[in-house]
């Protein structure tokens, strides 16, 4: 299909037997490098060039944190539509707590936090207890240049924040559940789970 707005193209489904006229623009969006991807084999090349017509790189949301309050506001207004009521407002001390976060999970994170906080305030005003934002995980000092120590202390030590819910402590150390699975058995954390 041609990449030019407003240009009909012909084309033909695939195992299809008639020609079908298609005014179609495709927009995707991905955070990995899909060059590199083709280059590993990774990503089929072919559907690369077919994409591959005008990048667009958006930074991450922590690199562009003069972003976080305009889209506050404008996500705010989306779910105040969406509920039926007045958008919820921010208080000075949830405005600093969106800006010093990190947001790993960039605008999607964002908007979930904020969609969770408008449902739990009552009055319509957002604190930062509203918006249950977690501090990252810091890896404790340690003398020894042991890795497999520093893991397991910091696999401990999010396992006790979070109550031994797994789930949650997963989330929070950056891994899948059957990963967190496979480090407590490594580090015979499921006995201390069961204490």
């Amino acid at each position: 299909m041609s990449p030019l707005p407003g240009r009909a193209e012909w084309a033909q489904r695939l195992g299809g037997t008639r020609v079908l006229k298609a005014n179609i623009r495709v927009v995707a969006a991905t955070n990995r490098d899909l060059r590199q991807a083709v280059e590993r084999g990774a990503f089929r090349e072919d559907l690369f060039y077919r994409l591959q017509v005008f990048d667009i790189h958006i930074p991450p949301l922590r690199a562009r944190r003069a972003d976080i309050l305009p889209l506050c506001d404008a996500v705010l207004q989306e779910l105040g539509r969406s509920f039926a009521r007045p958008p919820a407002g921010l208080t000075r001390e949830a405005r600093e707590a969106l800006l010093q976060y990190d947001w790993p999970g960039n605008v999607r994170e964002l908007r979930n936090a904020l969609e969770r906080a408008a449902i739990l305030c009552e009055d319509v005003i957002i604190t930062p207890q509203h918006l249950s934002l977690e501090a990252p995980v810091t890896l404790p000092r340690s003398k020894t240049s042991d890795l497999g120590t520093v893991e397991r202390t910091t696999i401990a030590k999010v396992l006790r924040d979070c109550r031994w819910n797994k789930s949650h402590a997963a989330r929070r150390l950056g891994l899948s559940r059957t990963q967190l699975y496979v480090r407590m058995r490594r580090y015979h954390l499921e006995e201390a789970a069961t204490a």
